[in-house]
């Protein structure tokens, strides 16, 4: 019998995960031939390298112009991601506008005023080139962060701009803390953020610790990133942030969901949620689902067959120091109460990861390390190389060459 992928360039998979597939290292490892989880497990290790990286590029003379009029980090994808998390590291109070821009070249109004930090884990895509040819051409101040040797570094040479080597992690997705550290020691050198070496040590220590929790021959039952991927199985998953950093760590899960494990999700920040998302837990995968349930069928079956949403919500409790009002702290915590009891309510299952440590830097570490494991722990669970991804090379032959002189 035709499995349910067949037909399709020759793709077969798996519509059910399987448990046990989880609990035998040797079947992990040949489903897993890159390495993703090994990669995973680097994150504090990246963190330590790419901070003595960026303490060897010359990053104090970003500081010899003064304070910016805004920051533009330009990327897409893992790399696109530093530009929030910089956002949120900074806080509501960052003296300048740091915006995230996702597309080719950089916006209109940057000018000699402006710094772009270009991000690019190979250093050689579309978007980050073009901006950092963007920002040379504009007069612009250019922090540029990728691949050594490739054609962004050499684009930051010739602007007279410093570069950031981060060795290549294939896929870029497993560089997200390698790309990032680089990002906030930049801000940092523009006085944006107060990002300090107990801050980058504490949160790499943070990294080791939940590596350790999700290592390989951990049991699911000990294992946070298995109960989390087995929760997960056969679901549609929403994964909400009950603040603005939260939101950031829901919409990387949301990433690396989609990647590694292939599942459709949807993500974003539990306040606009609440102003009609939360809906999706009466519809037909939500409680409408649970009321038409037939109770003469078979329990077995329907397990099977069924697809319901899995709501996970990331929640942080903390309070960024740059804060002293703890009144937004409250609403969040009052809205992720509400939304727990809403989907208790309703039949839908939730999955809650709650942000640990003192730093901002640290407690999005604490929210991105599970999840991370989970995504590569659901595709395992399926049969899936959560490393290879076929549609994503084939999206990449498909699309438009890169623009002439940016070859």
């Amino acid at each position: 019998m035709a499995g349910p992928f067949e037909g399709t360039a020759g793709l077969t998979g798996r519509r059910v995960a399987d448990e046990a597939l989880l609990e035998d290292e040797k079947a992990m490892a040949e489903n897993d031939p890159g390495g993703m989880l090994r990669a995973t497990a680097s994150a504090g290790a990246q963190v330590r390298e790419s901070a003595a990286l960026a303490a060897e590029a010359n990053l104090s003379a970003l500081a010899d112009e003064g304070r910016p009029r805004a920051v533009v980090v330009a990327g897409i994808g893992t790399a696109g991601l530093t530009g929030g998390i910089l956002a949120t590291v900074a806080g509501p109070r960052c003296p300048v506008p740091i915006i995230g821009h996702r597309s080719a070249g950089v916006p209109g109004w940057v000018g000699a005023a402006d710094v772009v930090i270009a991000v690019s884990a190979s250093g050689r895509s579309p978007e980050a080139l073009a901006a950092a040819d963007a920002a040379a051409r504009r007069g612009a101040r250019l922090v540029a962060i990728g691949n050594p040797d490739s054609e962004l570094q050499a684009m930051a040479e010739r602007a007279r701009a410093p570069f950031i080597p981060v060795p290549r992690r294939a896929p870029a997705r497993a560089s997200l803390w390698g790309l990032a550290v680089p990002v906030l020691l930049a801000a940092r050198s523009l006085g944006l953020v107060k990002v300090n070496e107990a801050d980058l040590a504490e949160t790499a220590a943070r990294l080791d610790a939940d590596a350790e929790r999700c290592r390989v021959s951990a049991e699911s039952f000990v294992n946070p990133a298995k109960s989390l991927a087995l929760g997960l199985a056969g679901s549609i998953p929403i994964v909400w942030g009950s603040s603005p950093l939260a939101t950031v760590a829901a919409r990387r899960f949301a990433d690396t969901l989609a990647a590694n494990a292939r599942y459709p999700v949807m993500a974003g920040a539990l306040g606009e949620a609440g102003r009609g998302r939360v809906g999706l837990l009466d519809g037909p995968f939500g409680g409408l689902a649970e009321s038409a349930h037939d109770i003469f069928a078979d329990p077995d079956a329907d397990a099977e067959l069924a697809t319901r949403l899995r709501l996970v919500v990331l929640r942080d409790g903390g309070l960024n120091p740059e804060e002293e009002a703890d009144e937004p702290v409250a609403v969040e915590e009052r809205r992720a109460d509400a939304v727990q009891t809403l989907a208790e309510r309703r039949g839908v299952r939730c999955d809650v990861v709650t942000a640990e440590g003192g730093s901002a830097l640290e407690r999005l570490a604490s929210l991105v390390a599970v999840p991370d494991f989970a995504s590569i722990y659901l595709a395992l669970a399926h049969g899936l190389d959560p490393m290879a991804v076929p549609a994503i090379n084939e999206m990449k032959e498909l699309s438009n060459p890169m623009p002439e002189g940016l070859q």
